[in-house]
């Protein structure tokens, strides 16, 4: 989630500012672009090498020959298999994921609504995933709000009326079953207009046959918007599972059949399969009702409507899925016969969602759910990624043809070589920005297949104390594994607060893919790893302004740039607000709070404190201020909701047309960046006064104060973990949760940087992600989680952990080349030249206030 882009370098190595800007030469930005490139793999052959010279040193004779040629062969392997090289494997995979699934669509058969009706599988005893498609849990209002004037049908046996009283009690979930159990059940919301009503018809005959036939004649007003049938249990039970019972069901089914699909032309209609019998329970008047019997049944009735259907334009729907989960439930049936109400209430929940979801088309619901239209602003998006493109190619092919790449052209006289016509040179010039903003736009496309377009499936998210527990063991172990020397032994030196970012960042990934929120100890403790986020953002920004005081125009702009850079693209070529994505604002809004607390007059920097101790105390004196006024606001809902309803700010923070979304954002780490910033300051102070001890192997302070330091910050970080874990509900702990997670996070610095030998190793592993931390916290929303993270992207269907696996792959790549292309066009659309910057954000302005106008067009037209 933090900046990837943040380098802080000064006298004291402080940590990194969040979206700080680089200052180094333009020699070691290029060897820090290398180095980068080279990335993981590269390190993991260092490690590998290592290794391999170790083991080598205690063994003899053949197999220290083995462990070195072993090692010869790891190096020549890793030396081709460069983060470069994994990029390319990721666009392929990419280019044959969307072949293989663009056939599977046109040719495979079925969509999405046919997914859900007739496949799936049990995650738990409440929870069913269709095949590629997620499922929205409606409540009450919106079940309301979809069938409001609307009229719906089941017709059928016990089972059908057990099936009526589920769907009713989405609807209304104070009904109860009653009443006679033959007869006829209506059900009014007078509120709603709407209507559902369970006709009894536990055959089917002619009697069935009259009531369809009344829907179907023109002119009739009772005609139901949704038909929910099946039968044939009865026929079994009367007939003793005659193969004359049999033959008369198909009989009467076929004429049926008919009426079932002129209904389909203006309502839908779906026949639900019989579900499995647990035959040992069933008692001695239903023994008949064999699963062999009731799969001769289905049998007849699939046979029979798929024939109507193959020359039919409306079809009658089958509904399988209840048969699936039954085949895993009925074990729990109480006589035999009717399913337990978990499972009959998956069903009715399938049934909301394959009429509901083209209604009121929630996010979460892909079920059924129709591709949104683009917008205006998509539109124009696509254009210009468009036409960046072909700018590209023309580019590269005038540079081709005048050979500018390669060799510059010679002066046949003089035998001198000729420098290149002004033309050409801007030409060159521009292949850099074109080159990066094709490659993006390219990017940008694999985003909008992820989640947009009806490409690629998605599955719900399924909490279970392993799918968070286990990737999280595993992931600890590797970054434990792969660690190496620090360059130095200084308190949250830079690989240590990138180790810190990436093996946070990992952890809220599996959280965010695993569903863990369900779980309130996780959630407590990943609100505390976004608090320490937010923490390092006020501590490495105050230490930048307190030692070098760089206050210009120049780096306020190298900042939001690449904080905001691909959340502004995602909000265009997504359709997406900017608070969507609530983290980028979040660290924004504070990276000006600090810059303006700090800029404000009197600029106290740390020079002008040296000379005169009272400045100090004027520091302190600015942080109260800033401490007051956030307990203000935090105590003024009111007023916090009139500065941020304020157009234009408004555009910036509201969600879906409120800024409740982002008061609670905010007022929930509130006190986050205030600690860290008065934490660089305390600390920066001690180690002006030279009273801590930061040389290697040697602790923080004397032996007794670091140990009696080491046990209090065991002591507050255990304390606050069972504290986390009693809490009862997320109201109550989030209440508490800005006073008290300060307590964890500094406890961990502590335990982290007071033993000397901690600081002075890290992990690579954990660093190598943290520099990319905020693409991956921004990516995941839509190609490695789904549905606006709601749901989890399913590019491999049928499989979850090579799913997993090969999501995970594209979706880093994806987030380093993102890390790349932003550092290289931040170069080039933030001079140091200040008129050319001026000129840069006058463009910029406009085109903001550009996307406001359209953006209120849009809006206008809904």
């Amino acid at each position: 989630m933090i900046d990837s882009k943040v380098t802080l370098e000064n006298s004291c190595e402080t940590a990194p500012a969040l979206g700080a800007a680089p200052e180094s030469s333009e020699a070691e930005r290029t060897k820090s672009t290398a180095e980068s490139l080279a990335g993981f793999y590269a390190h993991i052959s260092r490690l590998s090498t290592t290794a391999a010279s170790r083991l080598s040193d205690c063994c003899h004779g053949g197999s220290k020959m083995a462990v070195l040629a072993y090692s010869r062969g790891k190096r020549e392997i890793n030396q081709y298999f460069t983060i470069e090289n994994a990029k390319l494997l990721a666009l392929v995979a990419v280019l044959l994921l969307l072949i293989c699934h663009s056939v599977s669509r046109n040719y495979g058969g079925g969509d999405a609504c046919e997914r859900l009706l007739s496949s799936g599988r049990l995650l738990g005893e409440n929870a069913w995933q269709p095949y590629g498609c997620m499922m929205h849990r409606y409540k009450s209002n919106e079940a309301k709000s979809c069938l409001s004037e609307k009229h719906i049908a089941f017709i059928g046996d016990s089972r059908i009326r057990q099936l009526f009283y589920s769907y009713v009690n989405i609807i209304n979930f104070e009904v109860k079953e009653g009443g006679m159990k033959h007869e006829n059940i209506v059900f009014e919301d007078r509120s709603a207009s709407l209507k559902v009503d369970f006709l009894w018809q536990a055959e089917v005959n002619s009697s069935m046959k009259e009531l369809l036939k009344a829907w179907t004649l023109e002119g009739t007003s009772l005609k139901p918007d949704m038909i929910v049938l099946g039968a044939a249990t009865w026929s079994i039970k009367l007939h003793n599972g005659s193969t004359e019972a049999l033959a008369q069901y198909k009989t009467n089914l076929t004429s049926i059949a008919q009426l079932l699909e002129k209904l389909a032309e203006h309502s839908e209609v779906i026949w639900v399969l019989q579900d499995p019998v647990l035959e040992d329970h069933l008692s001695d008047d239903r023994k008949m009702i064999t699963n062999q019997q009731i799969d001769f049944y289905n049998e007849a009735a699939v046979s029979i409507l798929d024939s109507i259907n193959s020359v039919s334009k409306a079809k009658v729907q089958i509904l399988r899925a209840s048969r699936l989960a039954a085949e895993q439930t009925i074990s729990k049936s109480s006589d035999g016969l009717h399913l337990p109400k978990s499972t009959r209430d998956i069903s009715a929940m399938v049934l909301m969602n394959y009429f509901c979801n083209k209604i009121l088309k929630p996010i979460d619901g892909s079920c059924c759910l129709p591709r949104p239209p683009s917008t205006l602003i998509q539109k124009l998006t696509a254009c210009f990624f468009i036409l960046s493109i072909t700018g590209y190619l023309v580019v590269n092919f005038i540079c081709r043809n005048n050979h500018q790449e390669n060799k510059p052209p010679t002066d046949i006289e003089s035998g001198e070589e000729k420098k290149p016509s002004l033309a050409i040179s801007s030409v060159v010039g521009l292949k850099v920005p074109f080159k990066s903003v094709c490659k993006l736009g390219l990017i940008m496309a694999y985003f909008y297949f992820c989640d947009r377009a009806d490409m690629f499936m998605k599955e719900q998210k399924f909490y279970t104390h392993s799918s968070f527990f286990i990737p999280l063991i595993f992931i600890l172990v590797l970054g434990f594994f792969y660690n190496e020397n620090s360059k130095e032994a200084k308190f949250l030196n830079r690989e240590q607060t990138d180790e810190w970012k990436g093996w946070m960042q990992l952890v809220i990934l599996i959280y965010h893919i695993s569903g863990a929120s369900a779980f309130i100890p996780v959630y407590m403790h990943v609100r505390v790893l976004v608090a320490a986020y937010l923490f390092q953002t006020g501590y490495g920004h105050f230490s930048f302004f307190w030692l070098k005081g760089d206050f210009g125009l120049h780096r306020v702009c190298q900042v939001l740039f690449r904080l905001n850079f691909l959340v502004v693209v995602l909000c265009l070529v997504m359709d997406r607000s900017y608070q969507f994505y609530y983290f980028v604002p979040l660290v924004t809004f504070w990276f000006a709070v600090i810059y303006g607390t700090m800029a404000m007059w009197p600029q106290i920097l740390q020079k002008k404190a040296s000379g005169n101790g009272l400045w100090n105390l004027g520091l302190l004196l600015k942080l109260f201020v800033l401490l007051s006024c956030i307990c203000l606001l935090s105590y003024s809902q009111g007023v916090f909701e009139n500065i941020f309803s304020c157009w234009p700010i408004s555009k910036l923070f509201e969600l879906q047309g409120s800024v409740h979304e982002w008061w609670f954002r905010w007022k929930l780490d509130r006190f986050a960046v205030f600690h860290g910033m008065l934490f660089a300051f305390l600390y920066l102070v001690l180690q002006k006064c030279q009273a801590l001890s930061e040389g290697k192997g040697e602790p923080l302070f004397s032996y007794r104060i670091s140990d009696l330091l080491l046990f209090i910050s065991v002591v507050s970080f255990l304390t606050y973990s069972i504290w986390a874990s009693s809490c009862k509900s997320k109201t109550e702990c989030n209440t508490l949760h800005p006073y008290v997670s300060v307590v964890q996070i500094l406890a961990f610095i502590l335990i982290r940087n007071i033993p000397g030998y901690a600081r002075s190793v890290y992990s690579s592993f954990f660093a190598w992600f943290g520099k990319i931390s905020l693409e991956l916290f921004i990516c995941q929303y839509h190609i490695w989680l789904a549905a606006d993270t709601k749901g989890v992207l399913v590019l491999i269907p049928g499989n979850p952990v090579l799913n997993i696996i090969i999501s995970t792959f594209i979706f880093v790549c994806v987030a380093h080349e993102i890390s790349h292309i932003t550092n290289e066009l931040a170069q080039i659309a933030i001079p140091k030249d200040g008129s050319a910057l001026l000129k840069r954000l006058l463009v910029g302005a406009g085109f903001l206030g550009g996307l406001l106008l359209l953006s209120a067009q849009e809006e206008s037209k809904l």
